[in-house]
């Protein structure tokens, strides 16, 4: 498991630990990992070559700019950059913030050998000093490495104008960024970015890793994320945390010698429409493709269902007519009139699990919602949920009159889910280019899933999703824990069907089972 802390959490444990230490004790640390990170990047051995033409790998002889901020991220910078400097590179360091640059780590690079150049932000749109930044921004596209150390944890809104200038600088001319703890202009809370912002290619990242390093869009900024132990001690819970193959693999069910197909999951899908029968066949597919012990089917796709599946227990009359069953999905290609209503309407007065997606999140009504006693999964993309926050309204304007669009879900993810699971009383599965999972319960974590690719933006693949996610919480999972893993199986799938290659949504369902067995053997 990742976990991800919040700037408070990290602070006050900084705090703690550097009462216990000696002064300086703990940047040391920070910088002694950070300058191996960028030692191992330009040997090679990185997420990007930071090797120019005729210098061989290696730190001796490497050109390093350091971008040095106020903050103790630029401290550490150019502790970092003393250490490099002392193996022979060619370390400068622009100073943003002359006046306020960590003087202890001032006193270390040039003691190195490093050069320190005052480019004060101030100056980037005064027409004298033109020619000053003329040339830093040089320096810049003729290094083998920039260290970003603009701004730390408690930087807001985006870059400034001189730094945004030498950012732009780094991105232009594809030199290889490592950000110190998290790149500068993002939030480290939310994951937001709110103007200009560093673009990295690797993060060297202290004692734990933040919410912005994990949700899109700042994860976009991040490149490969370190994570750099410097013994910080975080009780409590983080917030926000990525499973990984083993938290996956202890979640997902196994049946037992005794199993039949009643104790395995009967899930029940209500999806697809004359219009839309393909909806019903695809969820219909995940859910089977994830253990299910049977699948009820009810509504108009059934002729569809069974002939792709003839295992389904088929039906075209109400969800509470079709048989029992340990959860129920229900939405998917299921249209928008009077008889969807009445559909999604009967599901949800069921006393069983039930996870809401695609057509019916339009039916949804937030009291009733909340006054149900089963759990209850949503699974809304960015323009549904857009919605939903919106008004209980199914016209997006009205959205739009309230200042909830698709837009500022996409810019504030983790605050949209959040919010989405308090106000709905449910478990939000969020998609997008993070899978995000919020609880109704504020303390517990959000879930950060990243094991998809961009091949799953195909028609389709949401049915997948949910009939996967649906088969386990008839197999027993918490609405939290079914989601999660079903996101993390579903990407996976994906990945396994792509192979770098385009893929759709049956080629997705397709390649569940090898999902499976990858996680299990770990």
């Amino acid at each position: 498991m990742r976990h991800a802390h919040s700037v408070q959490a990290v602070r006050a444990a900084e705090s703690e630990l550097m009462a216990r230490l000696p002064e300086g004790a703990l940047m040391q640390r920070a910088a002694a990992g950070l300058a191996a990170a960028c030692a191992a990047l330009l040997a090679g051995r990185g997420p990007v070559p930071a090797v120019r033409p005729g210098r061989g790998p290696g730190v001796y002889g490497a050109r390093v700019v350091l971008l040095v901020g106020a903050g103790g991220n630029g401290g550490d910078a150019l502790y970092a950059g003393a250490r490099l400097a002392r193996r022979g590179a060619g370390v400068a360091a622009l100073l943003l913030a002359p006046g306020k640059a960590h003087r202890g780590g001032l006193t270390a690079l040039a003691a190195a050998g490093g050069e320190i150049i005052e480019t004060a932000e101030e100056t980037a749109t005064d027409p004298a000093y033109a020619a000053h930044w003329h040339h830093v921004e040089r320096m810049l596209t003729r290094a083998d490495l920039v260290v970003d150390g603009i701004t730390g944890l408690g930087g807001r809104g985006g870059l400034r104008t001189g730094a945004a200038r030498l950012a732009h600088a780094a991105e232009a001319d594809k030199v290889p960024v490592v950000a110190v703890d998290l790149p500068s202009g993002i939030d480290a809370d939310t994951g937001e970015v709110h103007g200009p912002a560093v673009t990295a290619d690797l993060t060297v990242t202290f004692g734990t890793h933040k919410p912005g390093l994990l949700v899109d869009p700042a994860r976009e900024h991040a490149g490969t994320v370190r994570l750099i132990d410097i013994g910080l001690d975080l009780p409590g819970p983080a917030a926000a945390e990525a499973l990984q193959h083993a938290d996956v693999a202890a979640l997902l069910p196994r049946p037992a010698p005794e199993s039949d197909k009643y104790r395995r999951g009967v899930v029940g899908i209500c999806a697809g429409s004359a219009r839309y029968p393909g909806a019903a066949v695809l969820c219909v597919h995940g859910a089977l493709r994830t253990g299910a012990g049977a699948v009820r089917y009810a509504g108009p796709g059934d002729q569809a269902v069974v002939a792709r599946f003839p295992e389904t227990l088929v039906s075209s009359g109400l969800p509470s007519e079709a048989g029992r069953v340990q959860a129920w999905v229900v939405g998917p290609g299921l249209g928008e009139d009077e008889e969807a209503g009445r559909r999604v309407a009967d599901v949800l007065a069921q006393d069983v699990p039930v996870l809401v997606d695609a057509d019916g999140l339009r039916f949804l009504d937030r009291d009733r919602l909340r006054a149900r006693t089963a759990p209850t999964l949503l699974t809304p993309h960015a323009g549904e949920a857009a919605r939903l926050l919106g008004v209980e309204r199914e016209h997006v304007e009205a959205a739009r009159l309230l200042g909830v669009e698709r837009e500022h879900v996409e810019a504030a993810r983790l605050t949209s889910v959040r919010r989405l699971a308090s106000e709905y009383g449910a478990t939000v599965l969020l998609k997008g280019s993070t899978t995000l999972v919020a609880a109704p319960d504020e303390s517990m974590p959000v879930r950060v899933n990243a094991t998809g690719t961009p091949w799953l933006a195909t028609a389709g693949s949401g049915d997948v999703l949910s009939g996967v996610a649906g088969s386990l919480l008839a197999a027993g999972l918490s609405a939290r824990d079914a989601a999660s893993a079903g996101a993390y199986l579903h990407g996976l799938a994906a990945r396994h069907a792509a192979d770098g290659a385009p893929v759709d949504a049956q080629d997705v369902a397709g390649a569940l089972p090898a999902a499976w067995r990858d996680v299990k053997r770990g």
